[in-house]
């Protein structure tokens, strides 16, 4: 389970400084967490959900993290502008064993977001090679 306060490097923003997220609310297979700097007109959260459907071999977990956060609008200052980052990690658990292949996949994902190439370094900034094609759109 998660901790009701995430706050040691869980969360960083593109300039890699920590973000801290506490608990709102927490439901059967849902929790959802605030930013504790966020303001009642722009609010920053964090979701975490997981459903299961299926059952035997064709049983599977989908699990979602998503961000989403209302900023002020840069052309149309008036207007608040939504931002959401999502990842959806669909696994067929009544077919697995081991969790060993789910996890190749999803550091496959955080690679790709995160780095440039031959470049180990995890990137913040949105400049890895993933991050840039989601931000820009470009293929």
């Amino acid at each position: 389970m998660l901790a009701n306060t995430l706050n040691t490097n869980e969360i960083k923003d593109a300039a890699g400084t920590e973000q801290e997220f506490g608990r709102l609310s927490q439901g059967t297979r849902e929790t959802e967490f605030g930013n504790i700097a966020e303001t009642p007109s722009n609010p920053h959260r964090l979701t975490v959900k997981h459903t299961e459907i299926g059952s035997g071999l064709s049983k599977r977990r989908r699990s979602l993290v998503r961000f989403d956060k209302s900023v002020a609008g840069q052309v149309d200052t008036e207007t608040a502008a939504q931002i959401s980052a999502y990842v959806v990690v669909d696994i067929p658990v009544g077919n697995l064993t081991a969790y060993t292949e789910p996890k190749n996949v999803l550091a496959n994902l955080v690679s790709f977001l995160a780095s440039t190439g031959a470049n180990t370094t995890i990137l913040y900034d949105g400049s890895g090679n993933g991050a840039v094609t989601l931000i820009s759109g470009s293929l």
